[in-house]
Protein backbone atom coordinates (compact mmCIF):
# COMPACT_ATOMS: atom_id res chain seq x y z
CA UNK A 1 0.00 0.00 0.00
CA UNK A 2 1.18 3.32 -0.88
CA UNK A 3 0.82 6.31 2.19
CA UNK A 4 0.70 9.96 1.46
CA UNK A 5 2.85 11.31 4.12
CA UNK A 6 3.12 15.09 4.73
CA UNK A 7 3.05 17.46 7.61
CA UNK A 8 0.04 17.63 9.74
CA UNK A 9 -0.81 21.24 8.49
CA UNK A 10 -0.04 22.01 5.55
CA UNK A 11 -2.61 21.28 3.72
CA UNK A 12 -2.62 25.13 2.37
CA UNK A 13 0.29 28.08 1.80
CA UNK A 14 -0.66 29.23 5.38
CA UNK A 15 -0.41 25.77 6.60
CA UNK A 16 -3.41 26.33 9.36
CA UNK A 17 -6.71 24.78 6.94
CA UNK A 18 -8.56 22.87 9.14
CA UNK A 19 -6.41 23.81 12.44
CA UNK A 20 -8.33 23.08 15.72
CA UNK A 21 -6.96 26.49 17.02
CA UNK A 22 -5.84 28.28 14.45
CA UNK A 23 -7.41 30.56 11.51
CA UNK A 24 -6.33 30.24 8.20
CA UNK A 25 -5.80 32.98 6.26
CA UNK A 26 -5.81 31.87 2.84
CA UNK A 27 -9.26 32.18 0.23
CA UNK A 28 -11.00 28.88 -0.47
CA UNK A 29 -9.15 29.25 -3.73
CA UNK A 30 -6.06 29.27 -2.85
CA UNK A 31 -6.56 26.09 -0.75
CA UNK A 32 -8.30 24.57 -3.48
CA UNK A 33 -5.13 25.19 -6.20
CA UNK A 34 -2.57 24.02 -3.42
CA UNK A 35 -4.27 20.84 -2.90
CA UNK A 36 -4.87 20.39 -6.80
CA UNK A 37 -0.98 20.14 -6.93
CA UNK A 38 -1.57 16.41 -6.51
CA UNK A 39 -2.94 14.93 -9.26
CA UNK A 40 -6.53 12.87 -9.38
CA UNK A 41 -4.52 9.95 -11.22
CA UNK A 42 -1.60 10.18 -8.32
CA UNK A 43 -4.57 10.05 -5.71
CA UNK A 44 -5.88 7.21 -7.13
CA UNK A 45 -2.49 5.42 -6.57
CA UNK A 46 -2.59 5.64 -2.80
CA UNK A 47 -4.56 3.58 -0.44
CA UNK A 48 -5.14 5.71 2.79
CA UNK A 49 -5.96 9.63 2.85
CA UNK A 50 -6.10 10.83 6.12
CA UNK A 51 -6.16 14.40 7.24
CA UNK A 52 -4.13 14.52 10.62
CA UNK A 53 -4.71 17.65 12.91
CA UNK A 54 -2.50 18.84 16.15
CA UNK A 55 -3.38 16.69 19.11
CA UNK A 56 -3.62 19.08 21.62
CA UNK A 57 -1.29 18.67 25.08
CA UNK A 58 -3.90 17.87 27.25
CA UNK A 59 -5.03 15.06 25.29
CA UNK A 60 -1.67 13.78 24.76
CA UNK A 61 -1.18 13.83 28.54
CA UNK A 62 -4.30 12.71 29.70
CA UNK A 63 -4.84 8.98 31.19
CA UNK A 64 -7.27 7.47 28.97
CA UNK A 65 -6.79 4.04 28.02
CA UNK A 66 -6.17 3.08 24.14
CA UNK A 67 -4.85 -0.07 22.76
CA UNK A 68 -1.54 -0.87 23.65
CA UNK A 69 1.54 -1.54 20.49
CA UNK A 70 1.79 -5.34 21.44
CA UNK A 71 -2.37 -5.68 20.88
CA UNK A 72 -2.14 -3.53 17.56
CA UNK A 73 1.17 -6.03 16.40
CA UNK A 74 -0.64 -9.00 17.50
CA UNK A 75 -3.70 -8.04 15.46
CA UNK A 76 -1.75 -7.02 12.54
CA UNK A 77 0.51 -10.47 12.90
CA UNK A 78 -2.62 -12.56 12.64
CA UNK A 79 -3.72 -10.73 9.71
CA UNK A 80 -0.59 -11.16 7.52
CA UNK A 81 -1.26 -14.49 8.10
CA UNK A 82 -5.05 -14.65 7.25
CA UNK A 83 -3.49 -12.78 3.72
CA UNK A 84 -0.40 -15.22 3.55
CA UNK A 85 -3.07 -18.45 3.86
CA UNK A 86 -5.95 -16.75 1.01
CA UNK A 87 -3.01 -16.16 -1.61
CA UNK A 88 -0.91 -19.56 -0.99
CA UNK A 89 -1.56 -20.71 -4.19
CA UNK A 90 -0.97 -17.44 -5.87
CA UNK A 91 2.42 -16.72 -7.37
CA UNK A 92 3.57 -12.89 -6.08
CA UNK A 93 0.69 -11.71 -4.40
CA UNK A 94 1.33 -11.88 -0.76
CA UNK A 95 -1.07 -9.31 0.57
CA UNK A 96 -4.63 -7.68 0.00
CA UNK A 97 -2.85 -4.77 -1.95
CA UNK A 98 -1.02 -6.80 -4.62
CA UNK A 99 -4.58 -8.11 -5.76
CA UNK A 100 -5.06 -7.87 -9.64
CA UNK A 101 -8.64 -7.33 -10.90
CA UNK A 102 -9.82 -11.38 -11.54
CA UNK A 103 -8.68 -11.66 -7.67
CA UNK A 104 -10.27 -8.85 -6.32
CA UNK A 105 -13.61 -9.88 -7.80
CA UNK A 106 -13.26 -13.36 -6.09
CA UNK A 107 -12.19 -12.47 -2.54
CA UNK A 108 -13.89 -8.76 -2.23
CA UNK A 109 -17.21 -10.24 -2.58
CA UNK A 110 -19.40 -7.58 -0.96
CA UNK A 111 -23.48 -8.20 0.10
CA UNK A 112 -26.27 -5.74 -0.95
CA UNK A 113 -26.01 -3.56 2.04
CA UNK A 114 -22.15 -3.01 1.34
CA UNK A 115 -22.95 -2.78 -2.48
CA UNK A 116 -25.31 -0.05 -1.94
CA UNK A 117 -22.89 2.09 0.53
CA UNK A 118 -19.89 1.95 -1.90
CA UNK A 119 -22.41 2.79 -4.94
CA UNK A 120 -23.42 5.94 -2.99
CA UNK A 121 -19.80 6.82 -2.13
CA UNK A 122 -18.55 6.21 -5.78
CA UNK A 123 -21.50 9.00 -7.04
CA UNK A 124 -21.48 11.48 -3.92
CA UNK A 125 -17.55 11.53 -4.10
CA UNK A 126 -17.14 10.96 -7.43
CA UNK A 127 -14.40 7.89 -7.38
CA UNK A 128 -12.88 6.57 -10.10
CA UNK A 129 -12.94 2.72 -11.37
CA UNK A 130 -8.98 2.63 -9.55
CA UNK A 131 -10.67 4.37 -6.46
CA UNK A 132 -13.28 1.92 -6.26
CA UNK A 133 -10.53 -1.14 -6.77
CA UNK A 134 -8.62 0.81 -3.50
CA UNK A 135 -11.73 0.58 -1.14
CA UNK A 136 -12.00 -3.17 -1.99
CA UNK A 137 -8.54 -3.97 -0.35
CA UNK A 138 -8.81 -1.64 1.89
CA UNK A 139 -11.68 -3.06 3.51
CA UNK A 140 -10.57 -6.44 2.83
CA UNK A 141 -7.25 -5.44 4.89
CA UNK A 142 -9.89 -3.71 7.68
CA UNK A 143 -12.14 -6.93 8.22
CA UNK A 144 -8.37 -9.08 8.49
CA UNK A 145 -7.66 -7.06 10.80
CA UNK A 146 -10.82 -7.76 12.70
CA UNK A 147 -10.78 -11.56 12.00
CA UNK A 148 -13.87 -10.95 9.84
CA UNK A 149 -14.18 -13.61 7.20
CA UNK A 150 -16.59 -11.10 5.22
CA UNK A 151 -16.27 -7.13 4.24
CA UNK A 152 -18.89 -5.78 6.13
CA UNK A 153 -20.68 -2.01 5.74
CA UNK A 154 -18.86 -0.83 8.66
CA UNK A 155 -15.33 -2.05 6.86
CA UNK A 156 -16.51 -0.73 3.79
CA UNK A 157 -17.21 2.32 5.47
CA UNK A 158 -13.85 3.03 7.37
CA UNK A 159 -12.26 2.42 3.74
CA UNK A 160 -14.38 4.92 2.55
CA UNK A 161 -13.44 7.98 5.17
CA UNK A 162 -9.70 6.95 3.91
CA UNK A 163 -10.30 8.32 0.92
CA UNK A 164 -10.86 12.39 1.81
CA UNK A 165 -8.26 13.44 -0.88
CA UNK A 166 -11.15 12.52 -3.16
CA UNK A 167 -13.92 13.97 -2.21
CA UNK A 168 -15.26 17.43 -4.25
CA UNK A 169 -15.03 20.46 -2.55
CA UNK A 170 -12.51 19.13 0.19
CA UNK A 171 -9.95 21.92 0.25
CA UNK A 172 -12.64 24.89 -0.23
Amino acid sequence: MYQLRKKPTQVCPCGYFNHPEKECSCSPVMVQRYLNKISGPLLDLIDLHVEVTPVPFSELSSARMSENSTDVRDRVIRAREIQTKRFEGHAGVYANAQMGSKLLKDICVINTIGQTLLKTAMDRLNLSARAYDRILKVSRTIADLAASEDIKPEHLAEAIQYRSLDREGWGG
